[in-house]
């Protein structure tokens, strides 16, 4: 073989060097197979919450290591979010139900759900949505809750232009205290932060109760238009004694998704969606927000359906351990063979062990190169006695029963063989002189 002209320290170098290069290629491989995946999701919100929030789920997806990772553009709004994740500038997208165009999105979770509350101001006659005609209604977050807007218009006949108007979140208190607005419509989670802040538009004190005002037709508007749901604002939610409803109050309440496109793997949506959960429990210590991330409707005939991977998780339809693992169940030993294969050829290569594992026939075969290059009479001579050696050591291994004693049938066809090569160079060297004479 062309390798065993090689010297032994090159034969080496080259087996070290190809080990490198496919120990090299393997970690390359396995880190580009296991590195963690990141997705861009679009937030927004009139107060920037939204983008924290979400900011500090991506902050723990790091911190555990998880295979799934988020970068968050905050796109200003609610709308602005939705619109990013319309046009395809991100995978994912923190959005209401009833904002923007959602003909791409399918839900993971719910991240929070957000109630319709109009609030009059401390001594205010308006206690019904009736009484709103010839009012001003102050709406914050204007551009994301226009639809709100007109489907309280239809439903109670209210002229939209002449009752409501848009108003920035800084500018609140002081429109209500100057009587700019009649009545505040905001969409915040029943969540602690929120309502201290909706506190903080209007007087405090024992007396200065603001009034909430109920959607009495929510029922009727929630089947017209799925994104809603009629929803009770619990007793007492805005102020405790004296409470702030006195009684449950019926208003509308959307919920707020994380969505994937449709066309994002299963496979990664139904990490992602696990990854979530997990570490939702972690978050909501520190943020009792993150208390209201909850799963979906699973029903096939949900407003916003769940995408397949997110489905798989709380369906609990994730694949079985021989699903997963099946593959690689059934590759191993093919790969340990490949690899088996690959040391044997290394060691051959090297020519490892050659020297002891070399047999009489080996020894003979030997010979051969040996009578070629002899150039006295002497050393063909010492050749024969080396032959008659092999030949009797065999024989003897043979008489006593030696299973790995060679054949005499074979000893007996090499020697003749090697006898004849002796023969051949004794004739050459014999010639020689007498050649030499002449000459």
């Amino acid at each position: 073989m062309a390798s065993l002209r090689l010297p032994l320290w090159l034969r080496l170098v080259l087996l070290v060097g190809v080990i490198g290069l496919a120990s090299g290629a393997s970690l390359l491989a396995y880190r580009y197979y296991t590195r963690p995946v990141t997705l861009s999701v679009a937030v927004g919100s009139v107060d920037g919450e939204a983008a924290k929030a979400m900011s500090a789920i991506a902050s723990r997806l790091v911190e555990t290591n998880a295979p799934v990772r988020l970068k968050v553009i905050d796109s200003g709004t609610a709308l602005d979010a939705a619109n990013a994740f319309s046009a395809g500038k991100a995978d994912l997208a923190v959005v209401r139900g009833d904002v923007g165009d959602l003909s791409q999105a399918q839900a993971v979770v719910v991240v929070s759900h957000v109630v319709v509350l109009m609030v009059a101001p401390p001594g205010s006659t308006i206690d019904s949505i009736d009484k709103l005609k010839g009012r001003r209604v102050g709406v914050i977050g204007g551009d994301a809750n226009a639809k709100i807007v007109d489907v309280l218009s239809k439903e109670y006949g209210l002229d939209r232009a002449k009752v409501f108007k848009d108003i920035a979140l800084p500018d609140v208190r002081q429109a209500i205290q100057s009587k700019e607005i009649d009545a505040l419509l905001i969409v915040i989670p029943l969540a602690e932060k929120y309502l201290s802040l909706l506190r903080g538009f209007f007087q405090q004190g024992p007396k200065s109760l603001p009034v909430l005002v109920p959607i009495e037709s929510a029922g009727a508007i929630a089947q017209a238009e799925r994104a809603y749901e009629s929803f009770d604002v619990p007793k007492g939610t805005l102020r405790g004694s004296p409470p702030v409803p006195e009684d449950d109050l019926t208003t509308l309440r959307a919920s707020l998704y994380l969505v994937a496109n449709k066309k994002l793997g299963s496979d990664l949506v139904t990490t992602l969606t696990q990854t979530i959960m997990r570490v939702r429990r972690d978050l909501m210590v520190e943020q009792p927000i993150f208390a209201q991330i909850t799963s979906p409707s699973t029903d096939q005939d949900a407003y916003l359906p769940l995408h397949p991977g997110a489905a798989a998780v709380y369906n609990g339809t994730q694949q079985s351990f021989m699903d997963e693992y099946g593959n690689w169940i059934y590759l191993t030993p093919m790969v340990l063979g490949g690899f088996a294969t690959a040391l044997a050829a290394a060691w051959k290569f090297l020519g490892l062990g050659s020297a002891a594992g070399a047999g009489p026939l080996d020894s003979l075969y030997a010979l051969a190169r040996r009578i070629r290059k002899a150039g006295t009479e002497v050393e063909l001579s010492d050749i024969e006695e080396e032959i008659d050696d092999i030949l009797t050591a065999q024989h003897a291994r043979s008489a006593a029963g030696d299973e790995g004693a060679v054949d005499d049938a074979t000893l007996n066809v090499a020697a003749h063989r090697l006898e004849s090569l002796i023969h051949d160079r004794r004739t050459m060297l014999t010639k020689k002189p007498a050649v030499a004479s002449a000459a």
